[in-house]
């Protein structure tokens, strides 16, 4: 009896391993690839036609508030019977096929983590490319939020202690360790990373809630603000001027940091007697509370350099802002 009962003990074990077994979740590989790096599977012929071309008008388009144009993404194409065992483990990728049914989904993890990927299966082109111009924004701004978490994860891996940013102005940002103090004081931060070419900045200041009014002035406000302000307190050569650029007309967006509304300001600064320039984006933090707008700004100097992964990297680390 007691060699029957081990044997059902014994069985009973088994099928509950193998019960388990079943419910666990396959191993994923951590994922790889370049920030605003995107993979696109899809067939030659399609890559080559009117769906390809769609893919890269909206895929490509021209980054907002860069001095000259570079795509949101850099893309990679493959057709899908080479997008097998590594090739799967690219951080965001776009999927695009031809097949018996009609559909868009955004998938998290599906084959590496962390990943976003965006499948399309349409009937034919005509119906591929319906599909795209119906869904490329939503799709896009799921790969952006999954690069700006993928960007930040990476900046953490090394910080700059910024006690100095909750002592003046009762912020924390994450902002890697290469960033160097330039100026720190209850007025004005300053920090500076430099580059093989030129360098990219972080400033913070504050301003009284009332000079940026809720309605269509508040972008004149917002660069009439940086234009006396960041006019004053960066410096640079006798007879220079820190100014936003005249004739590119700057991009304003509403968002949200830290659950607080901001203003996020993109455009091209400029020296005009030194002939420098570049990017920058601004957030004017809404603090309610304290009846003023935090001010956070990253601007880039890069001459003949590519910006918009330095970009990327000021947006991301802006956006870490959180209130103490």
């Amino acid at each position: 009896m007691k060699f029957i009962r081990y044997a059902f003990i014994g069985l009973l074990l088994v099928f509950t391993s193998c019960e388990n077994s079943g419910e666990q979740k396959p191993y994923l590989l951590k994922s790889l690839g370049n920030i605003n790096t995107l993979q696109v599977i899809i067939e030659n012929d399609l890559w080559n036609g009117e769906v390809g071309e769609e893919i890269r008008n909206y895929f490509a388009a021209p980054v907002d508030g860069l001095p000259q144009d570079e795509p949101l993404f850099s893309m990679n194409q493959m057709p899908p019977s080479t997008y097998t065992d590594f090739a799967r483990k690219y951080r965001t990728f776009l999927h695009v096929t031809i097949g018996d049914t009609t559909g868009v989904a955004i998938k998290n993890n599906p084959y590496a983590k962390p990943q976003t990927g965006a499948f399309i299966v349409g009937k034919d082109a005509a119906d591929i490319k319906r599909l795209l111009e119906k869904n490329y924004q939503q799709i896009i701004s799921a790969f952006k939020a999954s690069e700006l978490i993928e960007k930040q994860r990476r900046i953490k891996i090394s910080l700059k202690k910024t006690d100095s940013l909750k002592k003046f102005f009762g912020i924390n940002m994450k902002i890697p360790s290469a960033y160097r103090s330039a100026t720190e004081n209850e007025d004005f931060i300053w920090y500076r990373k430099p580059l093989k070419s030129g360098e990219t900045n972080i400033i913070v200041y504050e301003v009284p809630l009332g000079m940026i009014r809720s309605d269509s002035t508040s972008v004149g406000d917002i660069i009439q603000i940086r234009d006396s302000i960041g006019g004053d307190l960066v410096p640079v050569e006798e007879g220079g001027r820190f100014i936003t650029e005249a004739a590119y007309a700057p991009y304003i967006f509403r968002t949200k940091i830290d659950d607080h509304f901001a203003y996020e300001t993109k455009g091209i600064w400029e020296v005009k007697t030194q002939f420098m320039g570049g990017p920058f984006i601004n957030y004017a933090l809404r603090d309610s509370v304290n009846n003023r707008y935090v001010i956070l700004e990253g601007f880039v100097y890069a001459p003949a350099t590519s910006k918009r992964d330095l970009q990327f990297e000021l947006e991301a680390i802006l956006r870490s802002a959180t209130f103490q």
